[in-house]
This record gives C-alpha cells, structure tokens and sequence, in this order.
C-alpha cells in the first residue's frame, strides 16, 4: 500500500511513500484504419510529439515512480489534478468518473495461478486518445489488444478511443477466468486432501484460497458497477455502437462474480469438511484412549487390593496367590476385550 503523506494539497503530485523514485516506463501506439505506429518512448515529451490529428493515442505508463510524466501528460489531456493524484497513489476504490472531456476509470487486474496478485489499473479516454497508468512495470493483460491493433483485427483501427477503452476493460475482465481456472483447481486439490488425510498444511492452503478468492472478489464486485454506469451515461464520448459490447462485459464481470461467489461457498464446505475430518479423528484417538483406559481400571483395582498392607489377609500366605491375582487380572482383561468387540468398540 502506498500512500501520499497526510496533510497534502488535494491534487498534488508527489513522489508516493513506498514507491521507489525512478522513471516510468512509456509506450504510445498511434493508429487510425490505414497506418499504425508503435513506440516506445523515453518520456512524456516523446509520447505527446507521436500524437497526431486523425488518429487514435494511447499512452500507456507502466510504474508510479515518476509523478513529472503524469503532470505532463494531465496538462496535455486536461486531466483534473484529483484524478491525477488518484491515480498515483494506490490501492483507490474501484470507480468511474465523468469530466467534461474525458473519462476516469480505476480497475483491479488481478493475474497468477498459484499465488494471485492484483494490480491498480487506471484508464483516461477522451475522443480520440487512451492514457492507461499501471501500478507496476511487470507486464499486463492488454497484450492481445496490442496485437489486434498491430494486426488489425476486429474494428479496433476502424473504432474510435470509446471502444479501445471498452477493449482494454474487457481484457482486464477477461483475465479473471484464467485466475478463477486456477482457482478452482485449488479448491480441487484442497477437497480431497481435506477427505483423504487434512492436516495443518491443508488448513493453511484454504486459508490462502479463501483470501484470494476475497481478493477477486473485491475486484470484480465494483467492476460490474463501472461497467453499468459507462453503459447508462449520455455524453457523446460512448458511442451506441460501444454501449452494446459494453453489455458483452457486464455479462462477463457478472459471469466471474457468480463463479467467485460458487467458490467461496465451496470452500466454505471444505473448511466444515476439514473440520469434521479433524474431529472425527479426535473423537477415534479420544475413543481408542477410553478403551485402554476402561481395560485397565479393573487391573488396577485388583492390584490396589492386593497391595494393601493388612497383616490377616486372604491369599497373603498361599502360595499360589500371586499366580492368582495375575490370572484374575488377565481373565477380567480378556472378559473386557471380548464384550468390547463384540459391541463394536475397538
């Protein structure tokens, strides 16, 4: 989590506590239906210079070391410095708002298979530029968009910078299933470990599966909201035509909630299966110590009556008595063990 210091000026940019000073790494395609060009770039100078009339930009910065690139980008686009500094400083609410020439989204995408992370995505469209700003520079999800672009698939080069938003949104959507592929396959794993033999490690893999599972959760719930208010808003920046594979990624982010929400229940269910399998366990080892102990209260009255100290004494003086409390002891131990198998107990 990093965070500006508290007492700071609404808007300011700043150099965020937690995030090392360097510089952030750029990149700009620039393409309309006929041409393409795609660079990457030094810093925001360069990246504002490939910008061209007739043509759609996006900009993408990748780390957030390096408030300078934003401000020269935000004076460029006429970002409002508030959704400048949300975007900086993370982890923010997942949310849209609506300026006056442009749009301000701020994603969750969540990526990995055995250990999930998630990383702040923020998205600006305006009409004909897209400005993406990552958390980190340790790659992304918007390859395949990448190479639509540079492959002209679909309508991306015919479309205008609504739908590569749209395009850029349904990939980070899209790239919940594979998470909730892996997902499953752990829940998979930890079931039968929790029926065959659960032990800690058991408990500790449902712990994680769990807090990955609110993690996705946490993305995708306000996801399906942005989605709606993009869906329901008037301005001319959302084309009719965008609005319908807007619905598309609605029906995905509602498609990945239902299959969160089925996960959670499931590993609700394993937890209580783990549970009992624990308690079960306990009640055989509470079991097979009633037993033994059962079998040797009797032994141990009769050699507490044997051992006491009384000078007129049954059996004290023959000489078979010591023959006879132990084959006592052993007939009552066998007398036991016989009841106790045939009433089922051992």
């Amino acid at each position: 989590m990093a965070r500006i210091h508290p007492g700071a000026l609404p808007g300011t940019l700043t150099a965020v506590e937690g995030v090392a000073p360097a510089r952030s790494r750029l990149s700009v395609i620039a393409f309309n239906a006929d041409t393409v060009v795609d660079n990457p770039v030094r810093d925001a100078a360069e990246a504002i210079a490939l910008i061209r009339p007739g043509t759609i930009t996006w900009i993408d910065v990748e780390g957030l070391g390096d408030p300078t690139t934003l401000t020269r980008l935000g004076e460029r686009f006429g970002l409002h410095p508030l959704a400048l500094e949300d975007a900086l400083n993370v982890p923010q609410r997942a949310k849209v708002e609506r300026y006056d020439t442009h749009f301000f989204v701020v994603l969750r995408m969540i990526r990995g298979r055995s250990e999930v992370e998630e990383e702040q995505v923020s998205i600006f469209f305006g009409p004909d530029w897209v400005l993406t700003v990552q958390e980190r520079p340790d790659g992304d999800v918007f390859d395949p968009v990448r190479e639509a672009i540079r492959q002209r698939r679909g309508r991306v080069r015919s479309a205008g910078a609504d739908y590569l938003a749209y395009l850029l949104l349904d990939a980070v959507v899209d790239g919940y299933f594979p998470v909730l592929e892996a997902l499953t396959e752990r829940m998979e794993t930890a079931q039968d470990d929790a029926l065959a033999q659960p032990t800690e490690d058991t408990l500790v893999r449902i712990q994680e599966l769990r807090r990955d599972l609110l993690l996705l959760r946490r993305a995708v719930w306000p996801m399906r909201e942005e989605i709606g208010v993009l869906q329901r808003d008037e301005a001319n920046l959302i084309s009719r035509e965008t609005k319908v594979f807007l619905r598309d990624a609605y029906d995905h982010a509602v498609q990945v909630l239902e299959m969160v929400e089925f996960l959670r229940e499931g590993t609700a269910s394993i937890m209580e299966v783990y549970l009992s399998a624990q308690n079960q366990r306990l009640n055989q080892v509470m079991k097979v110590l009633t037993v033994i102990a059962t079998l040797f209260i009797p032994l141990t009255f009769i050699a507490s009556i044997y051992g006491m100290n009384f000078e007129i004494m049954p059996e004290l003086q023959w000489r078979y008595g010591y023959l006879w409390a132990l084959s006592l002891m052993g007939a009552t131990l066998g007398g036991l063990a016989i009841y106790f198998k045939r009433k089922g107990w051992w």
